[in-house]
């Protein structure tokens, strides 16, 4: 079975996570490393698509700008999207070329990509005692309604592809400030509202929604969707050091 790093970062900048990211693209681009998966958490941060439109900003900026928000414009596909504290940010560097399930050319397609990732979010949560679900033309992951109950968005995905390697990701509330949506209209999509592992969970939860557990079960359960056996990381030095060291 082939293996995919994991990098467990804690909490770090944003532009500290695009940092790790363009290292890993290029040591994937270049066959240095393996398909990573980067683990972390973010302060509050603001983040536009390709799709973004400014509009769906509603804080003013000196709103922001005294909360120390930053907003930054990336090239990821979808609209706004909020990332903070209690949310696990997932960055999986990944080659669509490579053995991949669902792949049915010489690589796997954006689209199909997205899927998996939702796949994993899905079981994941479903290990908190979630049911959660996909929703036709939203990409995500949604709670399940029923009656009066509408959906709510449990888990964001926004990827970009370069060279058939994958960047971005998925941003799982697991235990986020709700209120902090209140700053934009989140991927655009006015009629559903944002929700939390924290607060879908029973009581007493099947399993804990704290960050610790939701790092070990989303990454078990990529590593279950992918077919990959999940291989730890101590550091981004370390894993391209390792890599330097093993090329020559």
């Amino acid at each position: 079975m082939s293996f995919v790093h994991l990098l467990q970062l804690g909490r770090v900048s944003y532009a500290e996570g695009l940092r790790v990211q363009r290292e890993l693209i290029a040591a994937r681009k270049a066959g240095a490393i393996a398909d990573t998966l980067v683990l972390l958490e973010h302060p509050p941060v603001l983040t536009l698509g390709r799709n973004a439109k400014r509009e769906n900003v509603l804080a003013s900026d000196d709103l922001l700008c005294a909360r120390g928000v930053e907003i930054h414009e990336i090239n990821r596909g979808g609209d706004v999207t909020y990332h903070g504290p209690g949310q696990l940010v997932g960055y999986p560097i990944v080659d669509l070329r490579g053995d991949l399930p669902g792949k049915k050319g010489p690589h796997l397609g954006p689209v199909d990509y997205v899927r998996l990732l939702e796949e994993v979010l899905i079981r994941a949560c479903r290990e908190f005692g979630v049911p959660a679900q996909r929703i036709a033309g939203r990409t995500g992951v949604w709670t399940v309604g029923g009656g009066s109950v509408l959906e709510k968005k449990i888990a964001a995905i926004g990827v970009h592809v370069s060279c058939g390697i994958t960047s971005h990701g998925f941003a799982l509330n697991v235990t986020t400030d709700l209120r902090d949506f209140d700053w934009i209209v989140p991927c655009g999509i006015t009629d559903r509202v944002p929700t939390s592992l924290e607060n879908e969970v029973d009581d007493p939860p099947a399993l804990a929604p704290t960050m610790e557990n939701a790092r070990n079960v989303v990454s078990r359960c990529l590593g279950g969707v992918f077919g990959r056996q999940m291989l730890h990381a101590e550091s981004l030095e370390h894993l391209l050091q390792r890599a330097a060291a093993s090329s020559q």
